[in-house]
Order: structure tokens, then C-alpha cells, then sequence
């Protein structure tokens, strides 16, 4: 959603906004949130709101159903009601929000193309300080509302249609890994950087240029698609682009921190 629709949305029917700016190395995203926010936002954090408890299944696995329906209406997300997530970043955590969401059932969710900083550079209104009081919403969470592949499928799809690691080429490579205990990629997986879906203003390329992208990496109608990256949170982002592009793919979401939880699945090294 661009920043010119949103804003216009707001002033028309004001979408629920989940601000879901978060940092590795930084700062926590709450920090950034009190610093400025756009106006309504409501604050998410990725490791309490967008995923459920790490461990083997991945740093980031998929919520409990239930746990997840009641932080959306803690959110204030109503049935039936648009949702806009926006970050600060890639838009890596603001697509985990869009997808939990339509995972969970829910179809009317957008990301804020460009972010805050795209909010920023058009002028607009910014709020300070904590966010106000949130009436609970009533949404129901319906798992399945998109495709999700587990470390089997995942293997299935790297031998038999194509598997996208979207990290950067170094680890898909081995030859850095700054946070799993294990370098190296899924065999069979094809690297697609995750930045190659932004243009050089930090917001999604045009549809066309998208499905041009992966196109040269082996994505047809008819080819089964999935994507992965080192936790399931910017893989999100490629499974976005995808759609943006009119081809659908499934989430490994466990990605490779729940891949190389187990010693006996091999790992490749190199181009």
C-alpha cells in the first residue's frame, strides 16, 4: 500500500496499524515506536506478537491458534477490518505481520510500501510517546489461510520445483553464519537475496520487474514454490514479492534455524 493510499485511508475509515519496526543489533522496536509512530499505530513485537516461543522448531516458529487470536484482538484487529503493518527496514517484519495475519485468516492486511521512512519523506504527521488505550477486537484466527512447508516439503520442493533462500550470499554460501550454530543451505535451495525485491527507494520493484526476477530463477506457473531464510521472518518478504507478482509460494517458516536443529539433515556449502 502506498503512502498516499494509506494516508488517505486513515482520514476515510482508519485501518487498524500495527507499527512492527524491530532490530537484530539495534535498539528495540519499542524504543523506535515511542520515538514516533504514525498516528493510531499500535506497537507489535516480533519475538512476543509474531511468533510463538523459539526453539526446534526455529527462532521464530509459528504462534499456538489460540495464542495468536488473542494477541491480534489485544491488538485491537477486528473480523472483517483492514489492517496495515509497516517497519522501518526491508520490509522483512512488516510481511511476517501481513502473513501471520492472512495465515491466521485474515484477509484484508497490507504493507506500507517504503515503510516509516517512506512516511517520513512525504511530510506527514507523526505521533510521540506510548500508544493509547486499544479496544480489543473480535477477530477469529482460522489457520490456513496461507501455504506453510515444513523441513520435509521444504526438501521435497528444492529436489522437485524451487526452494528460495533469500538470505544474503555469504551464508547461502557457509562462509559466514553471525547466528545459527551451522553454515550452509538446504540442498537443492537457489539463493534470491531478499533486497532484490526493493528498488533503490526501499519499496517493492513494479510487478512485472518481480515476476522478470524470478523468472530467471525458475519460478513458472505450475512450478511449486516455497521460501526460506534464516528464521521464517524475511522469507516472508519473498513470499510477498511473490504475490505482488501474481505467483503463489509457501512459508517454510521453521527456515534454517530449525533446519540444522537436526544433526542428520545434510547441508550444502557453496554457489
Amino acid at each position: 500500500m502506498s503512502v498516499s493510499d494509506l494516508a488517505a485511508a486513515i482520514e476515510a475509515d482508519g485501518p487498524v496499524l500495527l507499527d512492527v519496526r524491530w532490530s537484530l543489533a539495534g535498539p528495540p522496536g519499542i524504543e523506535s515506536y515511542r520515538a514516533g509512530h504514525l498516528p493510531g499505530a499500535v506497537f507489535a513485537d516480533l519475538d512476543r506478537d509474531l511468533a510463538g516461543p523459539p526453539g526446534a522448531a526455529g527462532r521464530h516458529p509459528l504462534p499456538d491458534p489460540a495464542d495468536a487470536e488473542a494477541t491480534f484482538r489485544r491488538l485491537g484487529v477486528r473480523a472483517g477490518s483492514p489492517v496495515v503493518v509497516y517497519d522501518d527496514g526491508d520490509a522483512s517484519v512488516a510481511a511476517r505481520g501481513w502473513w501471520l495475519l492472512r495465515w491466521a485468516g485474515h484477509d484484508d492486511v497490507r504493507v506500507l510500501d517504503g515503510g516509516y521512512a517512506a512516511w517520513l519523506a512525504a511530510g506527514l504527521p507523526v505521533t510521540i510517546g506510548d500508544s493509547l488505550a486499544v479496544t480489543p477486537g473480535d477477530v477469529v484466527v482460522r489457520p490456513g489461510g496461507m501455504p506453510v512447508a515444513d523441513a520435509d516439503e521444504a526438501a521435497a520442493i528444492a529436489r522437485a520445483g524451487v526452494l528460495l533462500d533469500v538470505r544474503a550470499p555469504a551464508r547461502f554460501r557457509g562462509e559466514s553464519e553471525p547466528i545459527d550454530p551451522v553454515a550452509g543451505h538446504v540442498p537443492g535451495a537457489r539463493n534470491a537475496p531478499l533486497a532484490g525485491n526493493l528498488g533503490p527507494d526501499g519499496r517493492f520493484l513494479d510487478p512485472e520487474d518481480l515476476a522478470a526476477r524470478f523468472a530467471a530463477l525458475g519460478v513458472r506457473a505450475g512450478v511449486e514454490v516455497a521460501a526460506y531464510c534464516g528464521s521464517g521472518v524475511g522469507a516472508a518478504q519473498t513470499v510477498l514479492a511473490l504475490e505482488v507478482a501474481g505467483l503463489p509460494s509457501a512459508l517454510f517458516v521453521g527456515s534454517w534455524s530449525h533446519w540444522v536443529a537436526d544433526p542428520d539433515r545434510p547441508v550444502a556449502t557453496g554457489p
